[in-house]
């Protein structure tokens, strides 16, 4: 029974809680950041390159299906059956992982200033002003040192 309330124990840390938080929403954010390439930045590169696709359809054929076949694309090759080193798939992949991490760290960098702005907020803030029984204390105290 001890190890079930030890799980129990750990399970509910609130950085194991944090943590699960993180992923689900790093997973999330990180779909929005992959539509954000394929739909967005790799049709600007694709207007420049003239594909859509810089390197994901670049093969290589170790073996043809039939002998001396040739494909005029990797998805061709593969519906064929030929034996193929489909290097640009990737390439593209390692792409987009630049990209998006690049992104991410804007996104992260954004949020350390909007968050050391709000702190500089906090710190600039005067002090409030006494409120009005403290101010009769003081008063009480300066009359009696008076005396």
């Amino acid at each position: 029974m001890s190890f079930i309330k030890e799980f129990k124990a750990f399970a509910m840390k609130g950085s194991v809680i944090d943590l699960a938080v993180g992923v689900i929403i790093g997973g999330a954010f990180g779909k929005i950041v992959t539509a954000m390439v394929e739909d967005v930045i790799m049709p600007i590169v694709g207007v420049f390159t003239g594909k859509g696709e810089m390197f994901g359809d670049k093969f290589m054929v170790l073996k043809a299906a039939k002998d001396g076949e040739v494909y005029a694309s990797l998805s061709e090759a593969k519906k064929a059956g030929a034996n193929v080193f489909a290097y640009g798939h990737f390439i593209q992949t390692i792409v987009d992982f630049l990209i998006i991490a690049f992104f991410i760290f804007l996104v992260i960098r954004m949020m350390a200033k909007m968050s050391k702005k709000e702190e500089e907020k906090i710190v600039a803030a005067p002090p409030p002003p006494p409120s009005a029984t403290e101010v009769l204390l003081a008063e009480i105290r300066d009359e009696l040192k008076k005396k």
